[in-house]
């Protein structure tokens, strides 16, 4: 970033400098034109005054300004455009001059003013001419560079100029930058400091986003972490029991009325291996979502329907009760996800409740959101664990949960597919009163 700040600055010197060296010549060279015309006026005025010119019947001979004026070209027109002098040539090898622009311009207005360029020379020559009272015009002329020549001629004086300034741009650069992302640098190393205020206003917003994202960081790391520690735990206890009632089997250390049991202990604990797997497979395919999930229009209601009618025989084990009620809602969503959310509420519903007891499934249109409710009169929630239920592993009973299978990723699931559908979900929990969870979209 220093090097990128740097090179700006010494381009934008450069630039600066070459506009300033341009704009200065092509100023320069318009005042220069404009002393060129006016000396020409001058030595015209003076030349008409020496009475040289008085008379066409004056011997040319007896004229003579070639050591006089060494840079000024003096040219006498007749009427009729013919050279009748010239300090620069033979006036009989001039051709006439009626057709120069300033010849016919002195003839109109009294004073005529011409600039030719010469390619080959890169020069231009200036030509002014002046109406006598005889009728014939005196036309002075002089040579002068170009603007390209101009340039050329100074082109010296502006590489070297550039060089220094080069190199002090590179020096004042250096410096300016590290001025300026000093302050930057020492936000940066004061991110987890609250009370840092940043020394320029304008940087309050990057700090504030810096700190944001900064804890934000942190924030996931850590729970990466603690999620790799609680995956290695959930793992490590039903692959002990696995292992260890293998073990008590292989060895022959179990009587056969234990054997039974034994087994079914080894089932539930693979079981639950599979659905902690399962669970957590589900959630790493939550984590890379990034957009290319299939939407569709989804009635929630029959989808719902179809959970509750595929859950009912688990329910009925457990003698719950199981109904759905409420209208057609339609939700912008992904079929497959939204199962996986009702079907994961529902089960919860069913483990975390009593004998004889109920889980009502609803969906309505409420204050223009399609609602998903999930209500269940079962153990309930206690107050203080209300908001971390949705965590990963958290489980409010863990001894129950266990028991019940129950993997501690369902309501981290849930939240997951929530966030993606841009819905929200609200809890209501009251131990031995029940819970109702509802879902807007």
């Amino acid at each position: 970033m220093k090097s990128q700040i740097n090179k700006r600055l010494v381009g934008i010197a450069i630039l600066a400098v070459l506009a300033t060296v341009a704009g200065t010549t092509i100023i320069y060279y318009g005042l220069f034109q404009k002393r060129v015309r006016a000396d020409l006026s001058v030595s015209a005025k003076l030349l008409r005054d020496t009475h040289y010119f008085e008379s066409v019947n004056i011997d040319i001979y007896d004229i003579d300004l070639s050591t006089d004026i060494e840079e000024l070209r003096v040219t006498w027109i007749a009427e009729d455009g013919t050279v009748l002098y010239d300090n620069d040539a033979s006036a009989e090898s001039l051709t006439n001059h009626n057709d120069r622009p300033e010849i016919q311009e002195a003839f109109t207005d009294g004073v005529g003013e011409a600039i030719r360029k010469s390619d080959t020379m890169n020069k231009n020559t200036f030509y002014y001419a002046v109406l006598l009272d005889n009728g014939t015009v005196l036309r002075v002329a002089t040579d002068a560079q170009n603007l390209w020549a101009v340039f050329v001629s100074v082109a010296p004086i502006i590489t070297l100029i550039i060089l220094i300034i080069i190199s002090m741009c590179v020096v004042i650069s250096h410096l300016l930058t590290k001025q300026l992302l000093k302050p930057i640098e020492v936000m940066v190393s004061n991110l987890e400091n609250a009370d840092y205020e940043s020394p320029y206003k304008e940087l309050d917003p990057l700090s504030e986003m810096l700190r944001t994202q900064h804890t934000d960081i942190l924030a996931a790391a850590k729970a990466r972490q603690d999620f790799t520690a609680n995956v290695s735990h959930e793992l490590k206890t039903p692959l002990t029991a696995i292992s260890g009632y293998a073990e008590l089997l292989e060895g022959g250390m179990v009587g056969e009325e234990k054997q039974k049991h034994f087994h079914q202990e080894i089932r539930k604990n693979a079981d639950r291996l599979i659905a902690l797997i399962n669970d957590i497979i589900k959630l790493s395919e939550l984590d890379r979502v990034n957009g290319e999930l299939a939407f569709e229009k989804i009635d929630l209601y029959d989808l719902a329907a179809e959970c509750v009618n595929d859950l009912s025989v688990s329910a009925k084990v457990k003698e719950i009760y199981i109904a759905i009620e409420g209208e057609k809602g339609i939700v912008n969503g992904n079929r497959d996800l939204l199962r996986e959310l009702i079907e994961n509420l529902i089960q919860n519903a069913i483990r975390y409740n009593n004998p004889g007891g109920k889980v009502l499934v609803s969906v309505n249109i409420m204050d223009n959101y399609t609602c998903l409710i999930v209500k269940d009169n079962g153990i309930g929630i206690p107050a203080a664990d209300q908001q971390r239920v949705f965590e990963r592993f958290y489980r409010v009973d863990k001894s129950r949960s266990k028991a019940t299978g129950g993997t501690g990723l369902g309501l981290a699931i849930v939240k997951h597919i929530v966030e993606i559908h841009d819905a929200r979900i609200e809890l209501d929990s009251a131990p031995g009163v029940g819970t109702t969870i509802t879902v807007k979209f």
